[in-house]
């Protein structure tokens, strides 16, 4: 099979509603709400764009026939619901270009869409601009994956370039940039140091949903990284990391989001907007298009309701909510001398 089909056909088989760490942060419920439906603003802003919804189409697909249909599909929904997308990395339509059309599909489909493009931080600023060029994209996602690499048979054994490439990258192209993790999650010191490498969008990308070390593993013909499986922080605990930093950086949350509850409290934790992969890929290819539309307006009223049991007009009003912090997040939060007491009556503070 080929790897990127690998990669998705695991990540479906991945596909899961197991519970994370989000299940660990509960709202106060404040029971009086002054708000009405149709006043209720769910907007939020990132790469100085101003977009209707909090999440977006954070794809994993590319590089084959297959992922062609996937990206196809996908740009659709994203063209219907008017959500950004990004691929999956295109490293491959750089190394191949007979492939290149699994990705530009995106843009034909969707030719008035936000779209990112992808490659990770090995790749130099000439990758990035023939990325970008090749989507016509509109802000660039580097990711980092390094324990990915490490399991993966044939994956990169030289990490020095790495900054070196984030720098000249963020410093080089003339969209925006954000850097982005691959499901292991970020600390405070990670997302520090990319601060003052120029970078000012995060994506923590945390565990809870697709594991690319259990994806890659499981290529490996003895299964020998098997104790990589809890690799890594959750979304919720790498959004807790952030909390230093949320003021110079815009922070975005994916990994492990399955409901609109977990985008709510990943907003109400500070992210701007929620990506989200594994949602899309399984809705467009066990239910179809319309479904999945469909399934964006649900989470579209889900959110709005939701935010009026919290007594919230707007997103940033979900920054006032209390938050109490429990389980793994709590534990680690004490080990690493995260305040979560503040979060417990933040609304006081109003």
């Amino acid at each position: 099979m080929n790897r990127k089909d690998a990669h998705v056909h695991n990540a479906i088989m991945q596909y899961s509603e197991k519970e994370t760490d989000f299940e660990s942060i509960r709202f106060v419920h404040p029971s009086l709400s002054h708000q009405e439906f149709n006043s209720i603003d769910l907007s939020t802003t990132i790469f100085d764009r101003k977009f209707d919804r909090p999440f977006y189409i954070n794809a994993m697909s590319g590089g084959s026939a297959w992922t062609k249909k996937i990206n196809a599909m996908l740009a659709e929904v994203a063209r219907e619901t008017h959500l950004p997308m990004a691929p999956g990395s295109v490293s491959a339509a750089l190394k191949d270009p007979s492939v290149a059309d699994s990705y530009t599909v995106i843009r034909d489909v969707n030719p008035n869409g936000f779209i990112m493009a992808n490659l990770g931080a090995d790749k130099t600023l000439e990758d990035a601009k023939r990325a970008v060029d090749l989507l016509e994209a509109d802000a660039f996602q580097i990711h980092l994956n390094t324990p990915q690499e490490i399991v993966m048979p044939e994956g990169d054994r030289d990490f020095r370039k790495l900054e070196d490439n984030i720098v000249s990258i963020v410093e080089g192209l003339d969209i925006p940039v954000m850097v982005k993790e691959t499901g292991f999650g970020m600390s405070y010191q990670t997302m520090h140091h990319l601060q003052s490498l120029g970078v000012r969008t995060i994506d923590v990308s945390g565990t809870g949903g697709t594991n690319f070390a259990d994806i890659e593993n499981a290529r490996r013909e003895n299964k020998e990284f098997a104790y990589m499986t809890d690799w890594g922080q959750s979304t919720a605990i790498s959004l807790l990391e952030a909390q230093p930093l949320m003021n110079q950086t815009t922070i975005l949350a994916s990994g492990g989001v399955k409901n609109p509850m977990h985008i709510l409290k990943s907003l109400a934790l500070g992210a701007s907007a929620v990506g989200m992969s594994v949602q899309f890929l399984h809705g467009v290819l066990t239910k179809g298009v319309p479904a999945t539309i469909k399934m964006v307006e649900e989470y579209d009223e889900q959110l709005r309701l939701l935010m009026m049991v919290l007594d919230c007009q707007n997103i940033d009003d979900l920054l006032n909510t209390d938050l109490i912090i429990s389980g793994k997040p709590a534990e680690w939060s004490r080990l690493r001398r995260i305040n979560i007491e503040y979060f417990a009556s933040r609304s006081q503070s109003k």
